[in-house]
């Protein structure tokens, strides 16, 4: 059995919500298979959700970005951000739990990315810095485990929410697949508010289903920047089938 290093990076506030359950769940699956399993409860860690100097240590740059760039270089980031670079640089896959509100992620997740997405780390000022496919987290697996109130049907090609892949798209293409990592298709748990037992048992079952094959799933087909797209970043012609528009362009089928 290949043992493997999962970090979780979850948040919701309600300790005795669905979402924990789902958390204690897959904790005990990926210990079960042989993982080592670290889990940033971002509620539980009061985390710190703006970005700003506070973040950077001592520096002489007026220029946020510049700031942010220094203190990667200066090793003077904020321990909570150095910590959570650690873990993610650790990591074979990478989990992100939450429920959908407003259609995104809660803003203490957003706050995540924002502070340890830095510069130097998940961008850079360069124009040709690795992205979309490439990257310091180029190797490593992601996989979203999301909830929502919506039924399967309001997130489905005519529902009224909108498809599912395109309201995760900025998150899972934009987010996670920029700074290099493989994303793997996501576990979306629908009609999540007064889940019955029966509707339990099978949600669980799922989601282990899909944690105990994390190695062998397909990633997401994104289309890597650096050999799909021009000089000015457009879809270089005759990658895409007929017909093909929208966020689906940028995913080979």
């Amino acid at each position: 059995m290949v043992r493997m290093r999962t970090h979780i990076v979850y948040a919701h506030p309600d300790n005795g919500s669905l979402n924990a359950a789902l958390r204690d769940e897959a904790v005990l699956t990926l210990e079960g298979l042989g993982h080592t399993v670290t889990v940033a409860d971002l509620y539980a860690m009061n985390w710190k959700a703006v970005a700003d100097y506070d973040d950077f240590g001592p520096t002489d740059s007026e220029r946020f970005i510049a700031a942010a760039g220094e203190a990667w270089t200066n090793a003077s980031l904020a321990p909570d951000i150095k910590a959570e670079h650690e873990h993610l640089l650790a990591a074979d896959n990478v989990i992100f739990q939450f429920p959908l509100w407003w259609y995104t992620v809660p803003a203490i997740l957003k706050g995540w990315f924002d502070r340890v997405f830095t510069s130097g780390f998940g961008y850079g000022p360069t124009h040709d810095w690795p992205r979309f496919g490439d990257g310091v987290l180029k190797g490593k697996r992601a996989m979203v485990i999301v909830t929502t109130g919506a039924a399967e049907d309001h997130l489905s090609e005519r529902g009224v929410n909108g498809h599912i892949d395109d309201l995760l798209f900025p998150l899972q293409h934009g987010v996670l697949f920029y700074p290099g990592m493989a994303v793997l298709p996501p576990v979306v748990v629908t009609s999540a508010l007064g889940m019955d037992a029966a509707r339990y048992t099978d949600t669980v079952k799922h989601l282990r289903e899909r944690l105990e094959t994390l190695t062998e799933t397909e990633p997401i087909a994104y289309r890597k920047q650096s050999e799909d797209y021009d000089e000015h970043r457009r879809l270089l012609p005759g990658r895409e089938a007929p017909g093909t528009t929208g966020f689906a362009l940028h995913i080979a089928r």
